[in-house]
Formats: structure tokens, sequence, C-alpha cells
């Protein structure tokens, strides 16, 4: 069984856009959640107001799910993008599903917001949802969890799936500059699938994802894992931490640009945690085993 630990996050599922920062600004919503121009001010924006270090797209857990065919709810300025109405009702009608075309929908308007921004020298952080996540959007968690527990084989074969989904993501984002992906899956985490299921998510998903994620990026990018995530892989000995030192107090979120080169993971703090300082400027890297 894991020794798998929990990460008590502070943070909801969404992304989140501030109303300060949509209320100053001359667009349309939901309009503006849909199209790169706007998306590349909203991101602008909102760095400057978070008083951050790069600039983040999207502003939703969405955007694989609906690129799949998923409904979506496209909310307004006080609420982002959310799921709508279930689309799959089967392990099957999953694996039905077409394969993302990059280059249309909203999925092709964030990657050419991000290109924008890194055009304009921003540091461009891309979430990235886990399937877990990604299925939210497009049937009843209920569902999964009946196929996980009585047909691992077909569970696998809705891994690979998106397993297949996300490595092309990243090779897109790579594409647009990208040099911050935030892998994050907080409708898979230890809360909510139970030891037994983390570590099975570790085994069959996670760690060859983040594998071949490692062997795809160059070293001018960090993957910023969500701190659930990290656990997971420490938890079932799939990685270990490194110390890096910076050399000098430093946020969070700095040591993170800092450490680029020097690592490909990192994952010990929530990046939203906009406030977290190393004190002893010593950020903890992820190396995979």
């Amino acid at each position: 069984m894991s020794k798998i630990v929990d990460f008590k996050c502070t943070y909801d599922n969404s992304i989140g856009i501030n109303k300060e920062v949509t209320e100053k600004l001359d667009l349309q919503f939901p309009e503006a959640y849909k199209y790169w121009d706007s998306m590349a001010l909203l991101a602008e924006e909102l760095k400057k107001y978070d008083k951050a270090n790069f600039c983040g797209l999207p502003f939703c857990h969405t955007v694989e799910g609906e690129a799949l065919g998923g409904s979506i709810n496209f909310g307004d300025e006080n609420i982002g993008p959310r799921a709508k109405d279930y689309i799959c009702a089967s392990a099957q009608e999953i694996l039905n599903l077409p394969e993302i075309d990059y280059s249309k929908g909203r999925i092709s308007e964030v990657l050419k917001a991000c290109k924008h921004l890194k055009d304009k020298g921003e540091n461009v952080l891309l979430y990235i949802s886990g399937p877990f996540t990604i299925m939210n959007v497009l049937i009843d968690p209920r569902h999964i969890f009946k196929i996980f527990r009585k047909d691992p084989d077909t569970m696998q074969a809705i891994f690979n799936k998106f397993e297949k989904e996300l490595l092309r993501f990243v090779k897109e984002a790579q594409k647009a500059g990208v040099n911050m992906i935030s892998y994050a899956d907080s409708s898979g985490g230890l809360n909510i699938l139970g030891p037994k299921f983390a570590e099975q998510t570790v085994e069959m998903f996670t760690y060859p994802l983040l594998k071949k994620i490692e062997e795809m990026i160059n070293d001018e990018t960090i993957v910023l894992l969500c701190p659930k995530t990290t656990f997971a892989l420490i938890g079932t000995d799939k990685a270990v931490w490194k110390d890096v030192n910076l050399g000098e107090p430093v946020k969070y979120s700095e040591a993170c640009i800092k450490v680029m080169g020097q690592a490909k993971f990192v994952g010990q703090m929530c990046i939203k945690d906009k406030e977290f300082e190393l004190k002893n400027g010593i950020i903890k890297t992820i190396n995979l085993l």
C-alpha cells in the first residue's frame, strides 16, 4: 500500500478571474475567454495585479475537455468557464471521442495567446489538467470510479488516450514558446481517490506521462507540479527531492524561474500561492526515478 501524504490545498479548482481586473478592461464576457487577443490582455493584466513574474493561461480547467467535445458554460467576468452537461455515460463513449484538433477552437486560441506573450518577452505558464479533471467535463465521476474498480484494463485504455492528448498539448505548447507548464489533477487527489486508486493512478498514468514529458521539453522549460501530484510520486517511490540552493531568500514563483536549466520539475508548493517565500533560498526540485 502506498505511503502517499495528502497536500491540504487552500485553492479551489478554478484558476479564477479577479473582478477588479475585469472591471477595468473594455472586454465583453464570456467572449473574452474565447479569443487569443483578449486572453493575452487578461493574462497581462492579471500578472500586473498579482505582481507576478509570469503570465498564466488559460483561466479554467476545461480547455482539454471542451476540445474533446465537452459542453462548457463559459461564465462571465466573475466566474470563468466550467463544465455544463456530461456528454459521455460509458467508458466506450470516452474512448470513442475524436482526437483534439489543436489548430481550431479555444485550445488553439490559448496557444496563440501563449505565443503572443512569449514573443513580447513574457514568461508564459500554461495550466494543463490531469485525466480526472478532464473527465469531470465529460462524464459523471461515479462512472469512472466504477470502471476503475471493476475493469482496470479499460481504465488503462482511457489513461492511454489522455496521455496521448496531453503529450500532444505539451508539444504544441513548446512550439508556442511556453516555458512554464503547470500540471495538476485536483479531481484525482488522494482525498478523492483514496490510497489504492491514488497509487494505481501514479503507476498507470502520472509517472509514465511525466517521464515522457521530461524527455520532450527543452532545458529552458520547467514543469510545476501540484503538491498533491508531487506527494503521490514521492509516496510511491517514483521520485525524490533534490535541494537547489539559490543563495538568497526568494519567492517560490521566482525560484521556479531561477531554477530553469537545473531541474525539469518542481512542486513543493502551489504556484497560486504568490506570497510563499523560500526564506533559506533553497528550492526543492523533483527527480523522477
